[in-house]
């Protein structure tokens, strides 16, 4: 789309994204602490962007004090070493996806895009190293200029060019030429989202609007509902990142952030199995530790949980001890940021 509409869209949601503003609703008022509030509600199956209790996600996630989701349609690769990726039955379908933006339009959200490459056997993203990176490359380009166009398409807000392709993602060169193909089909600002211990190797964020971090740095060396305790453990975090920030002249988006509801899960946040004992104490205690490490710091973008309920029947982890802070305590931690 290059209307005129779409064009004068692209330019406020850059300006917002860019001084660190988030909107609510159609107005284009700054949230009162400038930031990014977001949550992502993922995809397991193709359609579960079509399910009827989508409707009732946005207005929960609405309820939050968020103001922008993200969507997380994926396709997958048969093993590290290959040069192709595919949908599978687990893929969100394009349909769905239109579905979706709608629905969270409709409820006074904004939309961040994020498609995922994921490995059919589970294993790691981070893992992949194609034997042929030119034709890695290529049918990457083809991949993510798909949904560049989608979201062109649906005036999505922004972006995301890749997810915690760490084994890619120090190509400099092929990834510059990945990103000018996106910016030929979408108007939007850009971002990537780098893991936590990968975003410093990257040579192509001065190609990009905002500097991606998916924040899973663990905060702890053991179990602790001590916000205060884990607020410690960001402080050289906090040095760090500010230090990046002024280096590159741009602001720093926690792209994905979040804890699971299991005891010890600042010591390993981005785990889903630290533990079976539930521990929805711990979870919002990491909640209040991130998001006051990060209160007033003028770089920071803001944060995009991870994540939101599980689909009916699809989620491999049980509520009380997965992501979700949906009817816990962390829930309430985020409607006293976001609501006051």
């Amino acid at each position: 789309m290059r209307a005129l509409r779409r064009a004068t869209a692209a330019v406020t949601a850059a300006v917002a994204v860019l001084t660190g503003c988030s909107t609510s609703g159609g107005d284009d008022s700054p949230t009162p602490d400038g930031q990014v509030r977001g949550i992502t509600l993922p995809a397991w199956n193709t359609d579960d962007y079509d399910r009827p209790e989508a409707r009732g996600y946005l207005r929960q996630i609405a309820g939050t004090g968020a103001r922008w989701v993200v969507f997380t349609p994926t396709w997958y690769q048969n093993g590290t070493r290959r040069a192709t990726m595919h949908t599978t039955e687990e893929t969100a379908s394009d349909r769905s996806v239109r579905r979706i933006v709608g629905l969270a339009h409709d409820a006074g959200l904004k939309v961040m895009l994020k498609p995922h490459v994921d490995l059919v056997d589970g294993g790691d993203r981070a893992d992949i190293r194609p034997a042929d990176p030119d034709a890695w490359f290529t049918a990457y380009r083809r991949f993510i200029t798909h949904y560049a166009r989608l979201a062109d398409e649906l005036d999505v807000e922004q972006f995301a060019v890749g997810t915690e392709l760490a084994g890619t993602s120090t190509d400099r060169r092929r990834w510059t030429k990945v990103i000018a193909a996106v910016r030929d089909t979408y108007d939007g600002p850009l971002t990537y989202a780098a893991n936590f211990d990968e975003y410093s190797r990257i040579r192509f964020w001065d190609s990009l609007d905002l500097v991606g971090i998916d924040a899973y740095w663990p905060l702890a060396d053991s179990a602790t509902a001590d916000p205060e305790r884990l607020a410690k453990g960001w402080q050289p975090i906090v040095t760090e990142l500010a230090a990046f920030a002024a280096r590159l002249d741009k602001k720093i988006l926690f792209t994905e952030a979040g804890y699971a509801s299991q005891r010890g899960t600042a010591a390993a946040p981005y785990s889903w199995t630290v533990s079976e004992r539930a521990a929805a104490d711990e979870q919002s205690a990491a909640y209040e530790a991130l998001l006051t490490a990060f209160d007033g710091r003028s770089w920071w973008a803001g944060v995009c949980w991870w994540m939101w309920d599980d689909w009916p029947d699809s989620g491999e982890t049980a509520r009380k001890l997965a992501y979700t802070p949906h009817g816990k305590p962390a829930e309430k931690v985020l409607r006293r940021w976001w609501r006051g």
